[in-house]
This record gives C-alpha cells, sequence and structure tokens, in this order.
C-alpha cells in the first residue's frame, strides 16, 4: 500500500524544517509520498520547503511533491489541493507544526492496513495524560474558556452526527483514499475539519479512534485559529454538512 501524506504549510518557519525531517525518517512499512502544499508564507516557509524537497528528491524520485500557492487561503483550501495530487491508497493529514508525534504514524495506518475501518482518528483524549485541549502557563483564563469551548463544539458535533467521538477536531484524521469519491469539500479555513469528518461519517463510514500523543502550543508560537470568529464558520459548517448534500 501506499501513503500520501499531505502537509499544509503557512508561516511555520520555525518548526517546518524539524517536522519534515521527522516526517522523512519515521519507519513505517508502507511506500509512501510527501506533499507539501506551501501558501506563499512571508516568514521564509517556501525557502526551507522547496530546499526539503530539493535534498529528498536527489535521494528518492518524486518522493516529495510541492505545491506553491501564490496567496494563502487557508488550511481547508490547500488540503483540497493536496488532496488532488494524491497517489497513495491511504491519505494522512499532517499539520507543520510539532504538535502531534509522528511515532504515531504505525498507530493510525495499522487500522486501515489491516482492513478494520476506512477512517482513522487520533485522539488526543484517550491518551495516558487524560490531554486537556489547551494548557497555557501563562493564560490560565484563555485555556479554561478554549478547553470549555472545545467540549460545547464536541458535544455539538456528536449530536448533530449522532456520534460519540472523543475528538473530532484531531489533526490526525487518515482514511483511505476513495472515501473521498463519496463526496465534495468547499470550507477553506479550519471549518474543513468539521466539514471533512460530517461527511466521511454521513457517506457511511465509521470512525476508529485510537490514542495519540499530543503537545499544545499557544498562539505566541503560532496557533492560527481565531478564537472569535472561527466558531462561527465552524457551527455554520456542521450545519450545512448535516443537512445539505454529500456533493
Amino acid at each position: 500500500m501506499k501513503v500520501s501524506i499531505v502537509i499544509p504549510v503557512y508561516n511555520e518557519a520555525k518548526t517546518v524544517a524539524v517536522l519534515l525531517e521527522q516526517v522523512w525518517e519515521q519507519p513505517i512499512s508502507f511506500e509512501r509520498e510527501i506533499i507539501i502544499v506551501e501558501s506563499n508564507s512571508n516568514d521564509g516557509s517556501r525557502a526551507l520547503v522547496k530546499k526539503f524537497a530539493e535534498e529528498k528528491n536527489k535521494l528518492v524520485p518524486d518522493a516529495v511533491k510541492v505545491i506553491l500557492q501564490e496567496h494563502p487561503r487557508g488550511k481547508g483550501f490547500a488540503m483540497r489541493e493536496g488532496f488532488k495530487h494524491a497517489s497513495g491508497d491511504i491519505i494522512l493529514i499532517q499539520d507543520a507544526d510539532l504538535e502531534y508525534d509522528v511515532k504515531d504514524y504505525p498507530a493510525v495506518l495499522a487500522p486501515i492496513a489491516e482492513g478494520k475501518t476506512a477512517l482513522v482518528l487520533g485522539s488526543r483524549h484517550l491518551s495516558a495524560n487524560g490531554w486537556k485541549i489547551r494548557k497555557f502557563e501563562n493564560a490560565p483564563v484563555k485555556s479554561q474558556f478554549l478547553n470549555l469551548g472545545g467540549r460545547l463544539f464536541h458535544f455539538f458535533f456528536n449530536t448533530m452526527f449522532g456520534t460519540q467521538l472523543t475528538d473530532p477536531t484531531t489533526m490526525f484524521k487518515v482514511f483511505r483514499r476513495d472515501c473521498l469519491e463519496h463526496f465534495t469539500l468547499s470550507a477553506n479555513r479550519f471549518d474543513f475539519d468539521w466539514e471533512l469528518l460530517g461527511k466521511m461519517i454521513l457517506a457511511g463510514f465509521i470512525p476508529l479512534e485510537v490514542p495519540i500523543s499530543y503537545q499544545s502550543r499557544g498562539f505566541a508560537e503560532g496557533k492560527k485559529v481565531r478564537i472569535i470568529s472561527d466558531p462561527f464558520l465552524w457551527i455554520r459548517i456542521i450545519l450545512k454538512t448535516r443537512f445539505s448534500p454529500l456533493k
């Protein structure tokens, strides 16, 4: 089997070089391709991505595909572009920061490879540490606010889709590429995560959650979620996804 690891990149110069090396070095028992969608960062991320691709493609021709966008239009837009170029049997979504541990790849890939499911979610809440959504050491009030918001949105999503998922907003969404044939996607920002999962469920794919490791980062470290405006997009996309046709 072949795995397409799709990585959207925008202003992640502090972490992207380390992350890409980790992805490259992480051993998995599948053929792989790395698809990087770079959204015209202004912090030097593009140069780091191009350097990585040039070096690795000398070692393994065509192992890394780079899509250079002219303008940043959000994670969802970047992910849709990456999906178009994916040729693997399995797609694995990877953010360009270091919040998620690439050592969890075998755990999230195995259930699909073994034919147990078509969709795996890496759950932070099932981890041994009982992860809280945000732990900002210098901003306890903001941490509690985001923790509460996360729980409310998880409850809202589970109610709308008849599920009992512990972590629907996890970045680690891993699925068979042919799942995408059953629906179309339109969300451009972080509402993409809700839309993708909601349409997967409506198309009949039952998510299997597995525990993963996680280390959260704060807004000062590059977190891009807009805590005022994005929640309205999330409510809109959850309702739109639930009550609109799949295509």
